[in-house]
């Protein structure tokens, strides 16, 4: 009867550990189960917000657009041309950013205050498909080259040899858009932030005139039209002559008419 009791005691007890052996298999696991579905959920839903807060645009099409000047033969050491974002009426370009994103590369493009960044011709990028992502819907906003002329360091510029500069740009987009085969260089626009007391004075053999600023848009088409600009115009001024810009421009844009 003692060996009895014994072996039951023995059972109720093979049991009772058989029980809490078990009990982390049906607590713990389910548990775990539940925040890695919780974090998929999660990661799943961030991957569908993404495109309703912001939108992008082709690099591959940016590339191309920018390695067409790259490959340019003609004379163009006097031109610049950038990428630039420039918001479509209504839209505001406050906070705006630019990234280029592949599978590889991961590069925040800084756009300047007109709206322009250097474009990086990486090949890598080119060959993986990436991707120009705005911070905002693309919708509202237009992606395009932008030529202008390079500021000089000592902001003194020949009258002569700016109109080369508008020539070198107006033969360049000739080569690019049969619409300017019929249109000529009429002067240059330079282009400072609103707020500014830029001045740019025009000197020749004669007198000394500044130039009267104007509230306008940088380049033409843009809607953005809260900068100073003063557009020296090339019919007004005698050919040998200097612009002088104490201040360091934003752009210096050819005037094609």
């Amino acid at each position: 009867m003692a060996i009895g009791l014994l072996n039951r005691r023995s059972s109720i007890v093979q049991n009772a550990n058989r029980r809490r052996v078990a009990l982390p298999r049906h607590s713990v696991v389910p548990h775990a189960a539940g925040w890695m579905l919780a974090l998929l959920i999660l990661c799943m839903g961030s991957a569908t917000a993404q495109p309703q807060e912001r939108g992008w645009v082709s690099y591959r099409d940016a590339y191309r657009a920018m390695v067409t000047f790259a490959k340019y033969g003609k004379a163009k050491n006097l031109l610049q041309d950038h990428y630039q974002v420039s918001p479509k009426d209504g839209q505001s370009a406050e906070g705006l950013r630019l990234t280029l994103s592949g599978r590889t590369t991961q590069l925040d493009l800084p756009l300047d205050p007109t709206g322009r960044i250097t474009l990086p011709l990486l090949k890598a990028a080119y060959d993986e498909n990436a991707v120009l992502v705005l911070n905002r819907k693309v919708s509202g906003f237009s992606f395009q080259p932008r030529l202008s002329i390079v500021a000089r360091v000592d902001g003194i510029y020949e009258g002569q040899e700016l109109r080369i500069a508008c020539d070198q740009a107006l033969q360049y987009l000739r080569s690019t858009d049969a619409g300017y085969q019929s249109r000529h260089c009429a002067g240059v626009r330079f282009a400072f932030p609103k707020r500014s007391d830029a001045t740019v004075r025009v000197r020749d053999a004669e007198r000394e005139v500044a130039l009267a600023p104007e509230e306008g848009a940088v380049f033409d088409g843009d809607t953005t039209t809260d900068f100073r600009v003063m557009v020296y115009r090339f019919a007004s001024w005698p050919e040998r002559g200097q612009v002088i810009s104490q201040n360091a421009p934003l752009a210096i844009v050819p005037v094609i008419e």
